[in-house]
């Protein structure tokens, strides 16, 4: 039987704590960046950066809050992308762990956090030789290179490689190194907390 009185340690449980602290510091904390994040992901135009003066593209990104971009479905957890017939070119972000070793200490497991970013092929080219899934991770490597999450140590960058899913997805998929430890325990249930929504 089990006891339940004790509390659960594992360094998998921080990973919730991580993907709140990545989704803050890349919708949330740097206002600029953030939105000019959303643009690239909403805005599936040329000129999604350059028309700041566009009333259309200003409201959608006034309501795009995280709720907003899991919902859409710009923002996944989940490994998979749906494909429902008749919608609108997109822009993705997958974020997923992978790859979880021990370290050199029994309390932390080191993995690989991966951003998979894909576009349409069609909306690659957003002007002067910049390619839009290349500007998306260049704001997620200048938001998220060597910070600190709940593990030791620093988000590190290994590396970036083509993806190429189908002849009209494409894209890269951003890797980092990341150290988890075992500094939380099951105490909270539900979904990440609400601050990081508004």
């Amino acid at each position: 039987m089990i006891d339940l009185t004790t509390k659960c340690k594992s360094s998998f449980l921080s990973c919730e704590k991580d993907i709140e602290e990545i989704l803050y510091k890349l919708f949330i904390k740097s206002r600029q960046y953030s939105e000019s994040l959303k643009r690239l992901l909403l805005i599936p135009n040329k000129d999604c950066l350059s028309n700041t003066q566009n009333e259309e593209y200003k409201k959608l990104i006034e309501k795009a809050d995280l709720n907003y971009l899991r919902k859409k479905g710009y923002l996944k957890l989940e490994p998979m992308i749906r494909l429902p017939e008749h919608e609108d070119m997109k822009s993705y972000i997958i974020m997923s762990f992978d790859n979880f070793t021990p370290s050199g200490n029994p309390e932390f497991r080191d993995c690989i956090v991966t951003f998979d970013v894909i576009c349409h092929i069609d909306t690659w080219d957003i002007g002067n030789y910049q390619l839009r899934p290349l500007k998306i991770c260049g704001y997620i490597d200048g938001l998220l290179n060597k910070t600190r999450l709940s593990g030791i140590g620093t988000f590190q960058f290994m590396g970036c490689s083509e993806l190429i899913l189908s002849q009209d997805l494409a894209g890269y998929t951003l890797m980092y190194s990341a150290v988890h430890g075992s500094d939380d325990l099951i105490e909270r249930d539900g979904p990440i907390p609400e601050r990081i929504y508004k």
